[in-house]
């Protein structure tokens, strides 16, 4: 055994028993037992005369029930050697199969969560209660049991990973180039030139005010408004960073994933509403965003509709149809003559891209009326009789199976008597287009203009469900505010087409 001058060099005084020597000349000498009983000696220490006295093993709780005095050594030292937040190599050392959570755990809430912090709650060296409550022999079973259980686990468990050295904190370690996720900071931050002004400032004690007067110098409000002006730079720095981690910028290659399925007109909508972000969090700015795509393709379907309309297209399928038709039509060549001098030389029009389907389509999609959805009416193609454009009138029930549309008899009109009909055509009734047939034949007997009608078909359905779609004669003719016969040919036409049910 090597021998020095405060005992054996390979002694760790924490971790063995140990034998010190109690006379005065050797002051803090220890030697392990077999130095003891070989009878070593060094300078001034003579075993035969000097009187010793033995030191047990520091395995004793000091601050917490299942933590020993060695091992809280062994974890401060860990924590100095391999530093805070290495919790894995701190275990290791500390040894007794303690876990990196473990550790991490233990010392936060010994040392960090303390009221005396740095300092433990237990740091004072007369507090004896936890020894009173667990003696050492008790203590060290309950050791030895724990290393025990450990070890055998160990043994029955899968072999675990090799350890990979952890990345880097640099700035190419990340799929944002410039970004070190070690330190949330990126290598060239915003305002990255602030802090050269303030690099080489210095504040001594008693620096700044004049010893005579007692008032700040200018040179020190001048440092003063330097370092406002560097605190102002760091906040809108903090502020920009968290509106990166709270929108999830970072994730560079998610959200282009999700860009991708957008079209051309909902990214630039996007784009637009982007400095909203800076004022809202990740889920308020979802549901703006989502409302105003939503909205865009409203108004796309409504566009798309309207010139169906001029088109004189009268039904969804139909509407679908002349889409294709559309886009088959734009992707075929044009056509050149045969003493066209240019047409060797003139560019052939590039195809137009195939539109891949969006959230517009959804909107006009022969599957739009959802009243069909909710009664569960099994898909059947629509049979139009219609010639003119999808009108206003139209009842969900025109897409209704044959079967239930010839079932149903149709309604005769009375004519007023003594009155003849009157003659509607679309320059005399320019609301004509939004009436079906039977209500254009209702018009015309009832001698009623388009528009007047609608206002009274408006009418008459808002007050129908108030009362949950029954409505008395009586208040139709309230109502409609026209002739008694009038009101009452109207109200029998509607119950008629399913519009209003009798009270």
């Amino acid at each position: 055994m090597l021998i020095v001058n405060g005992g054996c060099a390979h002694l760790y005084p924490s971790l063995q028993v140990r034998i010190r020597c109690a006379n005065p000349v050797c002051n803090d000498y220890d030697l392990c037992v077999p130095c003891f009983a070989n009878g070593l000696t060094s300078r001034d220490h003579d075993p035969q005369t000097h009187s010793y006295s033995v030191i047990e093993q520091h395995s004793i709780p000091i601050y917490t029930k299942d933590w020993g005095a060695d091992e809280e050594m062994l974890l401060l030292e860990g924590a100095e050697v391999y530093g805070l937040g290495s919790w894995a190599d701190i275990a290791d050392h500390i040894g007794g199969y303690r876990t990196k959570e473990e550790v991490r755990d233990h010392y936060i809430k010994t040392y960090i969560e303390s009221s005396k912090f740095p300092l433990a709650e237990r740091a004072d060296p007369k507090d004896t209660s936890l020894l009173e409550e667990v003696p050492r022999e008790k203590f060290q079973a309950r050791k030895k049991r724990r290393i025990e259980e450990r070890k055998e686990a160990a043994k029955t468990a899968p072999p675990a990973a090799p350890k990979q050295k952890p990345t880097a904190s640099v700035p190419a370690c990340h799929e944002v180039q410039g970004y070190m996720p070690g330190r949330m900071e990126f290598e060239t931050e915003f305002a990255n030139e602030a802090e050269e002004a303030v690099q080489h400032m210095q504040f001594d004690p008693g620096d700044g005010i004049n010893t005579r007067t007692g008032e700040v110098e200018p040179e020190m409000e001048l440092k003063m408004v330097v370092m406002d002006i560097y605190n102002a730079r760091l906040t809108s720095r903090a502020e920009r960073k968290k509106v990166i981690f709270e929108h999830g910028l970072l994730e560079y290659r998610k959200n282009a994933a999700h860009d991708k399925k957008r079209t051309k007109e909902e990214r630039d909508l996007l784009t637009k509403a982007k400095p909203f972000a800076r004022m809202m969090n990740h889920a308020d700015f979802n549901d703006l965003t989502q409302g105003l795509e939503y909205e865009h393709n409203l108004r796309q379907a409504i566009s798309q509709l309207q010139d169906w309309r001029q088109m004189r297209i009268g039904d969804l399928k139909s509407g679908e149809k002349y889409e294709s038709e559309k886009q088959t039509r734009a992707q075929r060549p044009a056509p050149t003559g045969t003493f066209d001098r240019l047409a060797g030389v003139r560019p052939s029009k590039p195809a137009p891209p195939i539109e891949t389907p969006s959230a517009t389509t959804a909107l006009i999609a022969p599957e739009l009326p959802e009243r069909l959805k909710v009664q569960q009416i099994p898909p059947t193609p629509a049979i139009s009789t219609m010639k003119g454009p999808l009108t206003n009138g139209t009842s969900n029930t025109h897409n209704l199976p044959t079967k239930d549309a010839n079932s149903k008899p149709q309604y005769s009109i009375v004519p007023l008597s003594g009155m003849p009909p009157l003659k509607l055509t679309h320059e005399n009734a320019m609301d004509l287009h939004l009436l079906t047939k039977e209500e254009a034949e209702l018009c015309s007997v009832l001698r009623i203009m388009p528009k007047p009608y609608l206002v009274i078909k408006e009418g008459l359905i808002k007050e129908a469900m108030k009362t949950g779609g029954g409505l008395k004669r009586k208040v139709a003719r309230e109502v409609c505010k026209i002739d008694v016969t009038k009101s009452g040919r109207i109200f029998d036409f509607f119950v008629h087409s399913g519009w209003i049910q009798k009270a």
